[in-house]
């Protein structure tokens, strides 16, 4: 079993290499964006949870997070592993997942791979992106930039945990797209040796 932490910046291209690595190694994608809109427009007793601290402008504590997680990834799947997106940013969260993953799956995190580009280049691929995407947040450049910014802040502290267990990656996600999936292929064929 492969299970993937997948880092990377806003603009890095992460959506786009997460698809190259599912059809690669046929993994599940669990999104936490996705999980808390499926939730939400499912009304259930978890995405309830969610919009009531949503609504009152407060964060989602990890705990309800970690539910919807638990729950996801105790579907019935034929995959050969799962890549997690948006979770962890934080220290505990990383050994919430940890745990998770060996109790429910009895497979750790395999890796963490971190897609690394230049601020600026990620500022101008959003620019371009917001022109045709309708995204509000990806055609103000004070915005984009403080979203840089507060990815690098929030996960720190997580990229440094991978490091500690020898499973923390850096792929330079400059390139065409299909440079960048052959190294990330690189990296996780490793670890399957």
């Amino acid at each position: 079993m492969i299970n993937i932490v997948l880092f990377g910046p806003p603009g890095s291209g992460k959506g786009t290499q997460a698809q190259h690595l599912i059809e690669k190694y046929n993994l599940k994608q669990i999104s936490t964006g996705d999980l808390f809109r499926f939730n939400m427009k499912n009304d259930t007793p978890l995405g309830q949870l969610a919009k009531s601290y949503i609504d009152k402008g407060e964060l989602v504590p990890d705990q309800v997070t970690i539910d919807m997680l638990v729950h996801e990834v105790k579907k019935p799947t034929d995959t050969a592993g799962f890549i997690f997106d948006g979770f962890p940013r934080t220290a505990g969260q990383t050994e919430a997942l940890e745990q998770i993953v060996n109790e429910v799956l009895g497979a750790p995190i395999s890796i963490c791979l971190s897609l690394v580009v230049e601020d600026e280049a990620l500022v101008q691929r959003l620019l371009k992106r917001g022109e045709t995407s309708g995204r509000t947040d990806d055609s103000n450049e004070e915005i984009i930039r403080n979203r840089i910014k507060e990815y690098y802040a929030k996960t720190a502290e997580v990229a440094e945990l991978y490091k500690q267990q020898g499973k923390y990656v850096e792929v330079n996600g400059v390139g065409s797209i299909e440079e960048i999936s052959e190294k990330l292929f690189a990296e996780v064929d490793k670890i399957q040796k």
